[in-house]
């Protein structure tokens, strides 16, 4: 039986790194169908919170769940219903897109993954150089094939870090669109950036990390730099 789940809930999680505190009993919500920013300066915790959620590292304390159950109580079957993005794209640069594809589909047990991979190559914009060796290609090129890498055994949750960084005005509104579609089709999305502008729009909540803590945010319709603004200076006060 596959598992599943139509939430992710950070409940009350805190992280030290030996005297320093990098998550500070941080409660946060997510749910299927909903794309939500992790906002924050640098340092302010938002990897750390990624790689906990991802089971690439613990919680000093607290837990999260996914659905009504934690990672232990999951065993290995959540991990493939979680998608990861992170600063390493985990792309192998002397093999060709297709290859690299390949290899992921294989690994994460992929059905027909032929045809799942000439899917992704598609979504990804790259058939024309599909067969090309991934040393050559741009960084937004690498970006939309990273992204595809990481959705092809379709995982409920999906995490980003940084999603933006490197891209162009196209690539970058490229990415929204295909975060837009993840949200019809019920993923939950959880995405960390510094690019306000690019992230405009996309977000239906957003978190603000400062020092570890999750500050509390103005949900109006100011725009998203302006809300970001003010939970920055509200906690200065």
């Amino acid at each position: 039986m596959t598992f599943d789940f139509d939430r992710l809930v950070v409940d009350d999680v805190s992280r030290n790194f030996g005297r320093r505190r990098a998550l500070n009993r941080v409660t946060l919500t997510c749910r299927a169908g909903e794309i939500v920013g992790l906002l924050g300066p640098n340092g302010a915790g938002k990897s750390t919170l990624l790689a906990i959620v991802s089971t690439l590292l613990a919680a000093s304390s607290g837990e999260i769940l996914y659905g009504s159950v934690t990672a232990r109580a999951a065993g290995p079957a959540l991990r493939a219903r979680l998608g990861l993005l992170g600063h390493d794209l985990y792309l192998y640069p002397e093999l060709t897109a297709r290859e690299n594809l390949e290899f992921f589909a294989r690994l994460y047990g992929c059905p027909n993954v032929p045809a799942v991979v000439g899917e992704a190559i598609e979504r990804a914009g790259l058939n024309e150089r599909a067969d090309d060796l991934v040393s050559g290609f741009s960084r937004g090129m690498r970006q939309r094939l990273a992204l595809e890498r990481a959705l092809l055994h379709g995982p409920r949750l999906l995490l980003l870090d940084e999603p933006f960084t490197g891209l162009d005005d196209a690539s970058g509104q490229a990415l929204v669109a295909r975060l837009r579609g993840l949200r019809q089709e019920g993923r939950i999305v959880l995405v960390a950036t510094h690019d306000l502008d690019l992230a405009e729009g996309l977000f239906d909540r957003i978190a603000v990390l400062r020092d570890g803590r999750l500050l509390l945010v103005d949900e109006s319709s100011a725009s998203l730099r302006e809300r970001y603004r003010d939970a920055i200076a509200a906690a200065r006060r």
